[in-house]
């Protein structure tokens, strides 16, 4: 999930001479007394510009009292977190690092967090060097590389669909003779379920793969192998769960388990409905956190956020992705533990070498993130107004402004937005979340484009 307005970062810092509202803006509870770091230090978020993760980073940091800075690349930003922040190339690592250390001789730092896949890797090259707790370099690059961690959980015997690596340069035919279908094929890297395609025979393979490579192509950064290889796997047919956890010392620690109510047979994998808690029986729950702990000692994780897709059906549990970060989008709203703590709270405290209980809140609660029906130009969503009266709705989160292009999955990175709710029982906040979404109407215009005309 990449697109997000500016407002969403710029919110979590209160302009100079502002006066802070009287009610903490990640939780809507009564401020906390800050519990200041003793040795003065800060906290140094890496993040991609316009990541939906910053602005909760910052909120959380400024609610346990630090400091923060932000390095990101968005030197000519609007958004005053990033322009007057520390100004980074992800690509350049090297020089990356070598800024941000020199940075940190000028002034120490207490915790430092990568927010999203394309920043954990730098996060824990610093971490290392400045002795915070953090994972194996190794771990990290396996939690980001779909092909390479299904080759690790295969090795260590962790349940896993059958899976092979297709060279787009190479007869894709050949390379699946005998695979059984259906299948999934997907991008080496990515998240969101950015060019994830369900594929039920070599045809739609062919197809699809074609449509993969051309977004790829567009897409910044890849490495050579990430652009012209993909994972096919087979399809896993059963229950999907995200799981929020976090590693203490290779010790997993669930934090919430939602449950994804609408089916996701494909032919792609967009994300809807995300509830919590998710329903599943003790036994099962067990065998998740079970499961997600095998995963995460066979990667080496041993610190840390970790966020895990899951199928679950007759044959078990089966891993479908773990990275080594936060839920993605405003997902992390839903949660709150202990004494009004936010989740980026919670990982703020372990960066820092802390542990704080674990108790999550009594109601339920879930979120639709709003898909984008069409390519095109966002004219217009009708019905908030009447979507906000339903009962159990919290909040809802236009993030796209009208005017501005929209592109749906598979090659889509972004949602239209969020509706949050809150409820006593799991069924009401499902119940609520379809009710809302059936008020909206989402206008969106075709895209015209201009051609130039051809002489003669």
């Amino acid at each position: 999930m990449a697109a997000v307005p500016v407002e969403v970062v710029e919110e979590a810092v209160a302009p100079e001479g502002v006066k802070q509202n009287a009610v903490n803006p990640a939780s809507g509870d009564p401020p906390r007394k800050a519990s200041r770091c003793k040795d003065g230090g800060r906290v140094l978020i890496i993040a991609p510009h316009g990541s939906y993760r910053t602005a909760p980073f910052i909120r959380a940091a400024e609610n346990l009292g630090l400091p923060v800075l932000v390095a990101s690349q968005g030197r000519h930003s609007i958004v005053s977190a990033y322009a007057n922040g520390l100004h980074i190339d992800f690509h350049d690592p090297d020089a990356a690092l070598a800024t941000i250390l020199a940075e940190a001789r000028r002034q120490p730092f207490s915790a430092v967090i990568g927010t999203d896949d394309s920043s954990t890797e730098l996060a824990t090259r610093v971490c290392a060097l400045l002795n915070l707790p953090h994972n194996p370099i190794a771990a990290v690059q396996l939690a980001r590389r779909k092909d390479l961690a299904r080759k690790r959980l295969s090795e260590q015997h962790v349940q896993v669909p059958e899976h092979r690596l297709l060279d787009l340069r190479c007869n894709l035919l050949e390379q699946v003779d005998g695979f059984r279908f259906p299948g999934v094929i997907k991008p080496l890297v990515l998240s969101a379920s950015r060019g994830v395609i369900r594929v039920n025979d070599p045809a739609e393979l062919q197809t699809a793969a074609q449509r993969i490579h051309a977004m790829l192509l567009l897409e910044p950064g890849l490495q050579d192998a990430e652009t012209h290889q993909l994972l096919l796997e087979s399809f896993i047919a059963g229950q999907e769960v995200a799981v929020e956890a976090i590693l203490y010392a290779g010790r997993l620690e669930l934090l919430a388990v939602f449950n994804k109510p609408e089916e996701m047979n494909g032919p792609f994998f967009e994300e809807t409905f995300y509830v919590t808690p998710s329903g599943l029986d003790s036994t099962t729950l067990e065998n998740l956190r079970d499961t997600l702990a095998a995963s995460c000692a066979a990667y080496g994780l041993r610190e840390g956020p970790v966020h895990a897709e899951c199928r679950i059906n007759a044959a078990g549990v089966w891993v479908i992705e773990i990275a080594a970060r936060t839920i993605g989008g405003l997902c992390a709203r839903l949660l709150h533990f202990g004494t009004g703590r936010t989740l980026e709270e919670l990982v703020l405290e372990h960066a820092m070498g802390r542990r704080q209980p674990v108790e999550s809140g009594k109601d339920a609660a879930g979120v639709l993130m709003i898909p984008i029906p069409r390519a095109g130009v966002l004219k217009r969503v009708e019905g908030l107004l009447k979507a906000r009266r339903v009962k159990f709705i919290e909040e809802i989160d236009i993030q796209i402004r009208e005017g501005h292009q929209v592109v749906p999955l598979p090659e889509g990175s972004s949602y239209l937005g969020f509706v949050f709710s809150r409820a006593p029982h799991p069924e009401q906040v499902y119940l609520a979340l379809q009710q809302a979404y059936a008020c909206l109407n989402i206008v969106v215009a075709p895209l015209w484009t201009v051609q130039a005309r051809q002489a003669g």
